[in-house]
């Protein structure tokens, strides 16, 4: 292999795929086929980090790499210095609804809030005590001051720095927060710590409770938590961060609602953000959403189903086939080609055998033989997906590793070969093969 792979990252990368599922870590190791995408969200992210913002839809059909984009894009922003929130969406997590789904998604944000130095979540109490640090160190450069007179300088500087956060909706509780956590960090006082941890996270059942605890009469609500996204957004930037990233994964659970009008709420809170961020409204934020054609382009229950949301996404008259507009905000994932899907296998198997120390047995015509075998099952064409090819591969080198004396060839079999081929002659069976060299 030309990189090492750690053997952490080695380990969750070959558990994750193997059971379906994205790793979170080490995506820069498997990917394949996606520059030209990838290329197009980066613009986005310098965008963001220069006081921009930016919308774009990841549509793909299942197992088509939406979610394994996503989390390599979550990689890359934090490794350039973004804070990154990201939630898949569920019956319980919409973007609207009468039973605080709104607030639940906003919750599983903040929970899933990450840094580059805090990759797996969590990540709020040391965004704050990384900004309460940056302001004690800018105070420290201006002044000798030191015990009360440093605290009340610092105290002072926050308020400054938080003025700029009163002048939007909400900016000022925000700020008030900010100083209840400086205040407990000055006490030491981790209950207060956390109840101002709660609050941002937006925890508090009602505003009466959030005024007793932090006199603060302002909780984060069904109708509040996009504009709170803004404002921390801001906030981030005065800590020292490029600017957030949201990762919305699962937008055909919106599609599912069964009643239309809470559906079109739904549709209507995500033009509000896309027009948001279209007219200059939202600053230093991104949104990647991402989900199936069908819960995209459906007339009648797909987010197109909302004239207002169509009318701007709708592709013009030159994109289509291999065509791609890759600036409009809808990014249209094709599959992985058969060529891409061998130099993936390639790096998978080198993975694996690196991870459990032995010398790669499978050969470049057991590769071929393989994703032949994937590639000729009734239906192939249109139902198989890179992550069912992932897991049988991965299953395949399993077991070649834990019963040395089989070949590729005793495990796929001449059998399964008979009938994966679907009575193909033998010429064409070659043609399969030459199609794999690269």
């Amino acid at each position: 292999m030309e990189h090492q792979v750690p053997v952490r990252i080695a380990n969750i990368l070959i558990n994750a795929l193997k059971g379906g599922v994205v790793p979170r870590v080490g995506l820069e190791y498997i990917t394949v086929g996606r520059a030209r995408e990838i290329a197009a969200i980066l613009h986005d992210i310098d965008l963001i980090s220069e006081g921009g913002a930016s919308f774009r839809f990841i549509v793909g059909k299942y197992g088509s790499g939406k979610s394994f984009l996503l989390q390599t894009i979550r990689n890359y922003a934090t490794a350039k210095g973004f804070a990154v929130v990201d939630a898949d969406l569920s019956p319980e997590r919409r973007f609207a609804g009468t039973k605080g789904q709104g607030l639940a998604t906003y919750k599983e944000l903040m929970q899933n809030l990450s840094t580059k130095s805090k990759p797996d979540g969590g990540a709020l109490p040391l965004i704050l005590e990384k900004w309460i640090s940056g302001i004690q160190a800018l105070v420290k450069t201006r002044s000798d001051a030191e015990g009360d007179a440093f605290d009340r300088l610092v105290e002072k500087q926050i308020y400054a720095v938080t003025g700029d956060l009163e002048g939007m909706v909400n900016g000022f509780e925000f700020a008030k927060a900010v100083v209840a956590y400086w205040r407990a960090y000055q006490e030491d006082d981790s209950e207060r710590k956390s109840n101002v941890l709660r609050w941002f996270r937006g925890e508090y059942p009602s505003r009466r409770e959030a005024k007793a605890d932090l006199d603060i009469n302002f909780i984060v609500t069904d109708e509040t938590w996009y504009d709170f996204l803004k404002l921390f957004a801001a906030f981030l930037v005065s800590a020292g961060y490029q600017g957030l990233v949201v990762l919305i994964d699962e937008l055909v659970n919106i599609y599912k609602i069964p009643n239309s009008i809470s559906r079109q709420n739904n549709y209507e809170k995500i033009l509000t953000i896309y027009n948001d961020v279209l007219q200059g409204k939202a600053k230093h934020i991104g949104f990647l959403m991402s989900g199936t054609p069908q819960c995209v382009e459906d007339r009648y229950k797909g987010i197109f189903s909302y004239e207002a949301l169509r009318s701007r996404l709708a592709e013009g008259h030159f994109s289509g086939g291999d065509l791609m507009d890759l600036a409009a905000p809808i990014i249209r994932l094709s599959m992985l080609t058969q060529e891409e899907m061998y130099v993936l296998v390639e790096k998978l198997r080198d993975i694996h055998a690196q991870l459990f120390g032995y010398s790669p047995a499978l050969r470049h015509e057991d590769l071929i033989y393989f994703l032949t075998v994937e590639y000729n099952r009734v239906g192939a064409d249109t139902h198989i997906t890179p992550r069912e090819i992932i897991r049988d591969f991965i299953e395949l080198v399993n077991i070649l590793h834990q019963n040395p004396g089989r070949s590729a060839a005793d495990i796929l079999g001449s059998n399964s070969f008979e009938m994966a081929r679907g009575g193909l002659s033998d010429e064409e069976i070659h043609r399969d093969f030459v199609e794999f060299e690269l």
